[in-house]
This record gives C-alpha cells, sequence and structure tokens, in this order.
C-alpha cells in the first residue's frame, strides 16, 4: 500500500515510517517545510501550515492509506489568549481538511492518532476503556475529541474507514516532554524523593505504538475501530526511575517522601498538574486492540525503558 504520514519528521513519525516500510509499504511523508532531518520515505510534501485550508492535493495523490500525526501538541508556558483556538485550528478543524481532501482522493483508510487524555487526566480503581464516555481535562485533549466526532460524522456510509487510535504516554531515549524531564533527572544523580510513590501507570513504547499503527493501516478488522493502546504493563514512578537508571549503568537514588508532602509542595509552587502527570495513576486497558487484532508488543517495558535509558545516555553531548 502506498501510506502518507503526517508529522513525518516528529518523534513518533520517524518510527512510524520504519514501521511501515519494515512491513512493505511505500510511504510519503508530508511536512510544513523542509527541514535537514527527514526520514527515508519514497517523496516529501511540504504542505504548509496545517488548518483548513491546507492543500493535501499533490500529497494525496495514488494514496491508498493516511496515518495522519501531525498536530499542535501541549505547549509549556503558553501565553496566548486563548490556546484552544490554536488547538483547535490544527487539530481540529486540519483534520477535518485533510480527510475531506481524502475522501476526494479515493483514500481508503485514515488513521488517526488522537490521545488518552480524551478518556481523562487520570484514573481511580478502573482502566481506562473504549466504551467510556469521555472527559477530556484539557485544550489539547478536548481538540483531539473533536477532531475524532466531526470525522466520525464525515466519513458515515462514505467509503473510507476510520481508525482512532488514543496511545498514554509514549517514550523512548529522544521522547519529548515529561519523559525527558524524568531522563534527565535520573541522569543528573541527584536523589528524587519518589520512593515512597505507589502509582500504575500505563505507557506505550515508541517501537510499540509505530508497530500498531502499521497494523491498522492494513488490517480489515481495525476498520471503524477506536483503540486504546499501551504495552500491557502497568508501572509505577519508582520502577520507572529504576529501570531507566540501570539503563544508563547508573545506581538509582530514589529516597523516601511523603506523597502527601509532595503534593503540597507542587501545589504551593503552582506544579500541581505536573505532579498528577508523574505521581497519579493512569491505567489503559488494552485488551481490545490485542483480542480484535491479535496485536502484541514487540518490545516489553522494562526492556523498552533500560532502552531509553541507554538511549539516552549514549545520545549525550561528550564534556
Amino acid at each position: 500500500m502506498k501510506v502518507l504520514v503526517t508529522g513525518v519528521t516528529g518523534f513518533v513519525g520517524k518510527e512510524t515510517v520504519r514501521a511501515l516500510i519494515a512491513k512493505g509499504h511505500t510511504v510519503h511523508g508530508a511536512v510544513r517545510r523542509e527541514g535537514v532531518d527527514m526520514p527515508a520515505c519514497e517523496a516529501m510534501h511540504v504542505v504548509g501550515d496545517i488548518g483548513a485550508m491546507t492543500d493535501w492535493r499533490a500529497a494525496l495523490q495514488g494514496v491508498d492509506a493516511v496515518v495522519h500525526l501531525a498536530a499542535r501538541a501541549h505547549v509549556l508556558n503558553e501565553s496566548h489568549d486563548s490556546p484552544l483556538t490554536l488547538f483547535r485550528a490544527v487539530n481540529t478543524q486540519g483534520t477535518l481538511a485533510l480527510a475531506r481532501h481524502c475522501l476526494d482522493a479515493g483514500v481508503k483508510r485514515f488513521v488517526f492518532v488522537s490521545s488518552i487524555g480524551v478518556n481523562g487526566a487520570h484514573t481511580e480503581t478502573a482502566p481506562f476503556r473504549e466504551t467510556d464516555v469521555p472527559t477530556p481535562a484539557a485544550d489539547y485533549a478536548l481538540s483531539k475529541l473533536e477532531a475524532e466526532t466531526a470525522l466520525k460524522d464525515l466519513l458515515a456510509g462514505s467509503s473510507m474507514t476510520l481508525v482512532i487510535v488514543r496511545p498514554p504516554l509514549v517514550y523512548a531515549g529522544n521522547a519529548p516532554g515529561n519523559f525527558r524531564r524524568l531522563l534527565g533527572l535520573v541522569d543528573s544523580g541527584i536523589p528524587l524523593p519518589f520512593a515512597s510513590i505507589d502509582n500504575r501507570r500505563s505507557m506505550v513504547a515508541l517501537e510499540n505504538l509505530a508497530d500498531f499503527l502499521a497494523v491498522c493501516v492494513s488490517h480489515s478488522q481495525a476498520a471503524n475501530q477506536l483503540f486504546l493502546i499501551a504495552d500491557g504493563t502497568d508501572v509505577s514512578l519508582p520502577q520507572i526511575l529504576r529501570s531507566l537508571a540501570e539503563g544508563m549503568g547508573k545506581a538509582p537514588r530514589l529516597l523516601p517522601f511523603p506523597g502527601a508532602l509532595l503534593s503540597l509542595g507542587a501545589s504551593m509552587v503552582g506544579k500541581a498538574a505536573l505532579y498528577r502527570q508523574l505521581c497519579g495513576s493512569l491505567i489503559v486497558d488494552a485488551s481490545h486492540a490485542r483480542s480484535l487484532l491479535g496485536w502484541q508488543p514487540i518490545i516489553g517495558t522494562e526492556e523498552a525503558l533500560r532502552r531509553a535509558g541507554r538511549d539516552f545516555f549514549a545520545q549525550k553531548p561528550m564534556r
């Protein structure tokens, strides 16, 4: 199949290209502008900024399936007066415009990468499932939910099938965001007050997510399905930190400290959301993907965490 991947130069995009090529697909990439760090696609298409007016026609010629990864992601220290407007412009309106062009071009399958944030920000007792009522707590997640809803309405009864994938935190040695912060903290060697944290988090290794997206492109049973995806092994924050340290060849330096005091301290310095993301629980039931598609992760959580630590340490600039 000929597959167009948007967001092809991003963290997930590059690995998705490799997974698709490994499964025998011909891969084209779509980018906002030309850059130096381009993956090995058969062709690259510069489409400019993504929004309601983006012209996708040239990029979609002869394409059988699209994996839509490009998005406006979380922005640290957001200063815009209406960040939801910006999220909607790219993640909702831009996605819908691409889907309309796909219909006109005769694309057979549209794989939309959404976010577990559509389900909510944390779990209490029961894991998140595909059947849950969405409760997005952030503007980014709301814009993804609105895109999901608009896509379902647009494609209902059409010849193009829709696959929606909601991944939790995606991790690897070159991961951005909070996972990169964790890697840096472990590498610094400073004592970390997280030994007493008893949470559980579902995550998905970069290789596993890319492999799953490649499966969704062509598997007949994936048509018009929603999937929550994860490695399948839920881990605590101390387990994550110990595995990363092991990968770096370091001894983890974790100190016991009451979680309630950590939470209070985080709230006092305006970091309550960060505390919940690191120390709260978020468990995903990914059994639907396994039972319907027969998919299995290609790497286990502990091995992937150790590899992430090892890769991060190896990529550090020499001093």
